[in-house]
């Protein structure tokens, strides 16, 4: 049995042991939590629309006696963030109170839970919003001196062993055998065919791949240098005897316009006059012409004209391809075309020979090619300009004229290629150039040594120089297409019979000589239309799924 100073012992031990217990319970209350008590009156609540921010008169703090940085407690009515002892100032506002330092906060909101002001940052329009403060490929971490590339293509077989599908043509086989070898002729098909509008245009005026290629062949298959054997298309398009000497026309002018603007056009100005007329008559909403570059003198690019006056201001040639047919995405213009469904609009284009074997290539299928599908359907009128050769505009315009002749694009009005002859005349008329046109021959385009397609055999119209005396042009009329312009058109011409059909016959007959030297594969109009890449690797001596070995 235990004495009275035992109990006395016994029961401050409790008191004790009690106190060190509600001490303990006081560390661990969560902080700026109000103790309970009956003045319930004290304590406000927020409502649910969060208008009143929460207080109680006389709040304890609930770490009291915080270890000061001397290692000794403060008032145990202080903490790091208030003082209620009155040895220091209070802070009049939430923008007033000092940084906590004893661990991470909440940004915006001061120790009594009541919210600062807020920043937002105004979200991007149109784009991506940039959160980086560099560009987000850019890898981190990179030790100086190292250079990390992203690995081939040809890394996929080696890590899984999957073969690429016989049937299957990829964009990297058309790259390879096309325009990485400087056979591309810029006209534009391979943008047009693609369904995925996996292939855009780089900064060099060359098709490039601008996302993920599906593999579908259609790239490959109507590019007028790859798979597309562009003389069984002559035959498609115009018949069995579309394919010798001039092809089989309906009938065959020397003709101009006989109006004012005329003198800046190319020869008789029959071309422009054509498509005002039908624009006049309602027979089309637009025609896609070239213009000339707002930023690069001479330097072609794609416009839909939609008035006369359009048209009379681009009247002329401009030596270097458009890629036109990448060019037919009626969203692009739709804010100069009628309001109108696009299956009811009605378009005129005009292009170098192989530009209208690709759209009329294209039209004979009834696939879709996204983007351009309508601007494709909605072409029914076909204008092509005779045409030996193309150039690239940087070798044309930069090298050949400016770096080894001194003259400038700018200088230049007017430029033609006539018996030959490349002539280039300045803005007075007077010629400052004229020169055999194989002088230039590195700056033509290498794709076009292997067209043998002079005269446009897919055209409705053909038009050009050759064949008829100074201001005026030989048209030649393929098709009933091509008739009716002619009709609408013919009360505005002065016209005669095609003065001398033998140049143009001769011509014709030199440029498939040239074409019979350059192409690698054999010329059968009466071939399959397609020509299978593994044949024309065979030809060519290209490589076989190029991805595979790391293109």
């Amino acid at each position: 049995m235990g004495t009275d100073s035992e109990d006395e012992h016994s029961e401050s031990s409790k008191k004790r042991a009690s106190g060190e217990a509600a001490s303990r319970d006081d560390e661990r209350r969560f902080p700026h939590v109000p103790e309970s008590d009956d003045d319930d009156d004290a304590v406000v609540v927020p409502d649910a629309e969060g208008g009143a921010s929460r207080s109680r008169e006389k709040t304890d703090h609930a770490r009291a006696g915080a270890i000061t940085p001397g290692g000794g407690r403060e008032d145990e009515r202080c903490s790091p963030n208030a003082c209620t002892c009155g040895e220091q100032p209070q802070a009049e506002t939430a923008a007033d109170q000092p940084v906590a330092t004893d661990g991470a906060g909440v940004a915006n909101v001061d120790e009594m839970g009541d919210l600062g002001d807020l920043e937002f940052t105004e979200p991007a329009e149109g784009v991506s919003q940039d959160v980086y403060d560099d560009a987000p490929d850019t890898r981190v971490g990179v030790p100086e001196g190292v250079d990390l590339e992203t690995p081939a293509y040809a890394i996929r077989s080696r890590m899984n062993d999957i073969e690429t599908p016989d049937e299957k043509t990829w964009f990297m086989e058309l790259d390879e055998a096309v325009i990485d070898e400087g056979r591309c002729i810029q006209c534009g098909t391979c943008v047009a065919a693609c369904p995925s509008d996996s292939i855009g245009v780089g900064d060099d005026g060359l098709p490039e791949l601008v996302k993920m290629c599906t593999g579908c062949s259609l790239c490959w298959d109507f590019c007028p240098r790859g798979g597309m054997r562009y003389e069984r298309q002559w035959k498609i398009t115009g018949g069995e005897d579309n394919v010798t000497g001039a092809g089989d026309p309906i009938t065959e002018f020397s003709a101009k316009v006989d109006d004012d603007w005329t003198d800046a056009a190319q020869d008789g100005g029959v071309v422009t006059g054509v498509l005002a007329t039908l624009l006049e008559e309602g027979e089309i909403d637009g025609a896609l012409i070239a213009t000339e570059s707002d930023e690069e003198a001479w330097k072609a690019e794609s416009y839909l004209a939609t008035t006369t006056e359009e048209l009379i201001a681009n009247a002329g040639t401009v030596y270097n391809q458009t890629l036109a047919l990448g060019n037919l995405d009626l969203e692009r213009w739709e804010h100069k075309l009628p309001d109108k469904d696009w299956d009811d609009l009605s378009l005129a284009i005009v292009g170098t020979p192989c530009e209208i074997e690709g759209i009329r290539a294209l039209q004979d299928f009834e696939w879709d090619y996204q983007a351009q599908n309508e601007g494709i359907r909605a072409v029914d009128y076909t204008i092509a300009l005779m045409c030996t050769k193309n150039f690239n505009y940087h070798s044309l315009m930069g090298e050949q004229l400016e770096e080894q002749r001194g003259i400038s694009p700018s200088e230049i009005g007017k430029m033609d290629v006539l018996e030959g002859k490349m002539m280039v005349y300045d803005h007075d008329g007077e010629m400052i150039v004229e020169e055999d046109i194989e002088n230039f021959h590195d700056a033509a385009l290498k794709g076009c040594d292997e067209c043998a397609d002079f005269t446009g055999f897919c055209s409705d119209i053909t038009v050009g120089s050759v064949g008829s005396s100074d201001d005026y042009s030989s048209v030649i009329i393929r098709t009933e297409q091509g008739m009716k312009a002619w009709e609408l058109t013919e009360p505005k011409l002065d016209y005669h019979d095609l003065e001398d059909k033998s140049a143009v016959g001769k011509l014709q007959g030199w440029d498939k000589k040239k074409a019979f030297e350059s192409l690698e594969r054999p010329f059968d109009p009466d071939a399959p239309r397609f020509i299978e890449y593994t044949d024309h690797a065979e030809n060519y001596g290209t490589e076989l799924n190029p991805h595979d070995f790391g293109h």
